[in-house]
């Protein structure tokens, strides 16, 4: 990857969900505009805050696709990620805003 770009795979989500509340909401329900997580496989040399590994929370509707023998991948810049989760244990919760 290049500059501030992120190269990321969509985490793939079950099918049900639960609210809060404890409703379940069916795979097929329509949500909007809903954030996302992925897994980040390749940083460029210009990412500060991102590390390969980590998972980031972005907007699917913002980046581009990409096929790569078959596979479909995400390429995004650094400011597109709203938060990142790792296992760094130095700061505690693990979710970094």
């Amino acid at each position: 990857m290049l500059h501030d770009r992120l190269l990321v795979q969509l985490t793939q989500e079950e099918g049900e969900r639960r609210s809060g509340g404890g409703i379940v909401i069916p795979a097929t329900a329509q949500m909007a505009r809903r954030l996302v997580w992925g897994d980040v496989l390749g940083a460029g040399t210009h990412v500060r805050n991102v590390k390969v590994g980590e998972r980031v929370l972005f907007n699917p509707e913002d980046p581009l696709e990409v096929e790569v023998q078959g596979r479909t991948y995400l390429v995004m810049r650094e400011r597109d990620v709203h938060a990142t989760a790792s296992e760094r244990s130095e700061h505690g919760t693990g979710l970094y805003l």
